[in-house]
């Protein structure tokens, strides 16, 4: 098993701290197995602030991972829509506990030089 690093805007950063967003949603299912997410939080934090462990992957319609996901989203509807405008197939990751970091790491900590515009693995 693997680790990725997924990049989240901070206000959705501070909902999966909190619990209120168990559901990190992509356009892009990773190909790898991993067990473990690693969460850079975006300008203007610019840190990797913590990890979560994968509990699984909901992937499918538009409608059905809403559905399974709506209360633990973290987001609202509408931005879900426009989120997934003019796609089929959403996919959305299941955060379970989530480890923060006593003192935010660099990018450069974990090996890359970079920050990814969706994922990296580690």
């Amino acid at each position: 098993m693997s680790r990725m690093l997924l990049s989240i805007k901070p206000e959705y950063v501070k909902k999966i701290i909190s619990g209120k967003k168990k559901y990190e949603f992509r356009k892009f299912h990773c190909r790898e197995e991993i067990d473990t997410i690693v969460i850079y939080a975006t300008a203007p934090m610019k840190k990797v602030i913590g990890e979560a462990a994968l509990v699984n992957i909901i992937e499918g319609d538009i409608d059905y991972v809403w559905h399974e996901t709506r209360n633990f989203g973290g987001i609202l509807k509408r931005d879900y829509i426009k989120y997934y405008h003019e796609r089929e197939v959403a996919i959305a990751y299941h955060l379970g506990k989530v480890t923060v970091y006593k003192e935010p790491m660099k990018l450069e900590d974990f090996g890359l030089g970079y920050v990814p515009q969706s994922f990296a693995y580690i």
